[in-house]
């Protein structure tokens, strides 16, 4: 196995993991972000980034780092890693196309003595299972004979400023001993967090795949403590603050569970569980009171409009936020659109306002037709959806001035105190 010295790394996929990767990588190695969006890549040749996560500086700052969409341009590369998506289709089962298409193209560029490392979320055995396979039968050359592979699960958050990919612990792991320790030695080179050599690539994958499971079941007891509670007339922040001055209680909130990852993943691992034979219970439970969270909120609303006399159809309501989480421009899988889904089903007329989605790109994902600015004075609700610094810096008065005068404002990010709000989650 060659000296990590001698490495010339591609990174597959320039998105939220795989350019803050590229950027690490090209400080200390020639690395080359591939992207097949020409977009994209004319972009970060221009030394900007729409996601936010790299700044035009930190670009600057990787010196050996070049990008490109050319498939010609791959072949100079000895180490390739995939960080392409793996969504769920509308059955919610996984969708590996984007990994079959990298895969396909690594099977045309890939040389004799190459490595292939697969950081994208997936099911245990997928790397060696459907991944590699497609290399082979593209390029003719043999697993681990001619080629190798290693998997090293992301760990990237997107609009997290202080866990970077360089100071988060990184997993790595590679299909022969000697291909683990290459890996493994190649992400030590830039990860300052350190390392942890899994023993083979299936136990790596069941672990990324695991963590976001469990944030997931424990969000699910979360939401159903806070609709219980809801019913009970007690506050459910109350109840967590209460609790939380145990030392070992964790510190979990409701809300809506969307994103590239935690929505996502438990996906891949009940599909394979099924696939051998075995009925997942728990986790898709968790899944099931997670994904109803949109209509539990609308169906909330719509209670306190009847009973303020506020005529349901017709209603003029604004969600403010459509990203999946506060303080980024990601709106990938953002369960905001169950609520707004479940609003027009009532007839609600439905704003939407975001100051950190571009507007383009809501359209074209969602259908959605972002205002620029809310008036003041004319919704009859106001649905706090995302805890955005920019609604934190309105306040109550701020938020309250955008209703009418009978008008209900529900906070689902618990940013404004009960007092402040009509309904809570």
């Amino acid at each position: 196995m060659k000296d990590i010295a001698h490495s010339q790394i591609a990174i597959i996929g320039l998105g939220y993991v795989g350019l803050p990767l590229a950027v690490e990588f090209g400080k200390h190695y020639p690395t080359l972000g591939f992207d097949i969006n020409k977009a994209r890549v004319a972009e970060l040749q221009q030394g900007l980034d729409h996601t936010l996560e790299v700044s035009s500086d930190e670009l600057a700052e990787s010196g050996q780092l070049s990008y490109s969409c050319e498939l010609d341009d791959l072949r100079r590369a000895n180490v390739y890693i995939v960080t392409v998506p793996t969504p769920i289709d509308e059955h919610r089962q996984p969708d590996l196309t984007p990994l079959i298409k990298a895969s396909e193209t690594l099977g045309k560029v890939i040389k004799a003595g190459d490595v292939v490392i697969y950081e994208s979320t997936v099911y245990p055995g997928a790397t060696e299972e459907d991944c590699i396979p497609v290399i082979e039968r593209v390029s003719g050359l043999k697993y681990n004979v001619d080629f190798f592979a290693g998997y090293s699960p992301e760990r990237i958050n997107p609009g997290d400023k202080e866990h970077r990919v360089t100071t988060i612990k990184k997993v790595t792991s590679g299909s022969t001993p000697e291909v683990a320790e290459f890996v493994d030695s190649l992400y030590r080179s830039i990860i300052t967090a350190g390392t942890y050599k899994a023993s083979s690539i299936r136990v790596a994958e069941a672990a990324k795949v695991i963590e976001n499971t469990q944030r997931d079941l424990n969000i699910a007891l979360i939401n159903e403590l806070a609709v219980i509670f809801n019913k009970l007339g007690i506050d459910t922040e109350e109840v967590l603050l209460a609790a939380g001055t145990k030392w070992n209680f964790l510190p979990f909130r409701p809300g809506l569970v969307g994103g590239h990852c935690i929505g996502v993943d438990p996906y891949y691992l009940t599909h394979k569980a099924q696939a051998i034979g075995y009925h997942p219970e728990v986790i898709l439970a968790g899944r099931r009171i997670n994904d109803s969270m949109g209509r539990y909120v609308v169906s909330e609303l719509v209670k306190v409009m009847v009973k303020r006399r506020i005529h349901v159809a017709g209603a003029k309501v604004l969600v403010l936020g459509l990203t999946f989480k506060e303080n980024c421009p990601d709106i990938r899988n953002t369960k905001v659109v169950d609520i707004l889904a479940e609003l027009k089903e009532y007839g609600v007329e439905a704003d939407v306002f975001d100051p950190w989605v571009d507007a383009t790109e809501a359209q074209h994902e969602y259908g959605l037709q972002l205002i620029k600015q809310p008036q003041q004075g004319i919704y009859d609700a106001v649905i706090l959806a995302v805890g955005h610094n920019e609604f934190r810096q309105l306040g109550a008065a701020g938020i309250k001035a955008l209703t009418n005068s009978s008008g209900i404002v529900y906070d689902l990010k618990y940013v404004l105190s009960a007092a402040d709000s009509d309904l809570r989650l």
